[in-house]
C-alpha cells in the first residue's frame, strides 16, 4: 500500500469514526443509535487494521478483527437484545427513545464541535513531536473521548448512558492506536474482556432496574432515592 492510499484510508476511517459520535448526539431512537455505534467499531476496525497493515504487524491485524467482532457485533447485539426486552412491553415503549434529553439536540452539536476544537488543541503539541499520518488523527480519538463523555452525562436513558460509555472507550482505544501505531495483543484482550463483562453487567442492572421500577429513567430513580 502506498503512502497516499495509506493516508487517505486513515483520513477516511477516521473521519467516519469521528461523525458516527456526532450523529450518536443527533439521533433520538435507541435503536438507531445502536446501529450508529456499531458503524463506529467498523470504522475503529478499520483504524487498527489500516495500522496494522501499514507497519506490517500481525498482532495488530489480529487485534483489529477482534475489534470488529466485539464492538461492531457483539456489543451492539447484546444491547439491541436489552432494547426488544422494552420494546415487547407495550406499558414501556417510551424506553426506546431519549425523550428528554438534559441538552438539546442544536445544544449537543454545537458542544460537540467546541469539544472537538478543543481536542485539537490539546493534542497539537503531540502532534508537532512526530507528524506522522496517524498522530494527526490523533486529535479525533480524544474527541470522541469528550463526545462520549457528554454522552454519559446528559443522556437520561440507562441504555443511551451504556452507548456513551462505550463511546467513551472507543475513543481510548482508538487514541492509543493512533499514538503507538498498535496496541499489544494481550492488552486489548484485556481490555476488551472488562468491556464485555461491563457491558453484561449494566444490561442486567437495566433489566433489572425496569423490572423493579417501571423505567429506566435516571432522574426518576433519583426522586424514587429523595
Amino acid at each position: 500500500m502506498s503512502e497516499a492510499l495509506y493516508t487517505q484510508l486513515l483520513d477516511l476511517a477516521c473521519g467516519a469514526f469521528l461523525l458516527a459520535a456526532v450523529v450518536v448526539l443527533w439521533r433520538r431512537e435507541l435503536a438507531a443509535i445502536v446501529r450508529v455505534f456499531a458503524l463506529q467499531g467498523l470504522a475503529l476496525a478499520a483504524i487498527a487494521l489500516l495500522l496494522g497493515i501499514h507497519e506490517e504487524r500481525w498482532d495488530v491485524i489480529v487485534v483489529a478483527v477482534g475489534i470488529g467482532l466485539l464492538r461492531a457485533g457483539l456489543l451492539p447485539y447484546l444491547i439491541r437484545r436489552a432494547l426488544a426486552a422494552l420494546a415487547a412491553d407495550p406499558a414501556h415503549s417510551e424506553e426506546v427513545r431519549e425523550t428528554q434529553p438534559l441538552v438539546n439536540v442544536a445544544a449537543s452539536l454545537l458542544t460537540a464541535a467546541v469539544l472537538t476544537l478543543l481536542a485539537y488543541v490539546a493534542a497539537s503539541p503531540l502532534v508537532e513531536l512526530d507528524p506522522t499520518p496517524a498522530t494527526r488523527a490523533l486529535p479525533v480519538g480524544l474527541a470522541v473521548v469528550l463526545i462520549g463523555f457528554f454522552v454519559l452525562v446528559t443522556r437520561r436513558r440507562a441504555l443511551a448512558q451504556v452507548v456513551g460509555f462505550l463511546l467513551l472507550d472507543n475513543g481510548i482505544t482508538a487514541t492509543a492506536f493512533l499514538a503507538t501505531s498498535g496496541v499489544p495483543l494481550i492488552v486489548e484482550l484485556g481490555v476488551s474482556f472488562d468491556v464485555l463483562l461491563a457491558v453484561l453487567v449494566l444490561q442486567i442492572l437495566t433489566t433489572r432496574m425496569r423490572e423493579a421500577f417501571g423505567t429506566t429513567d435516571i432522574d426518576d430513580l433519583r426522586e424514587l432515592h429523595d
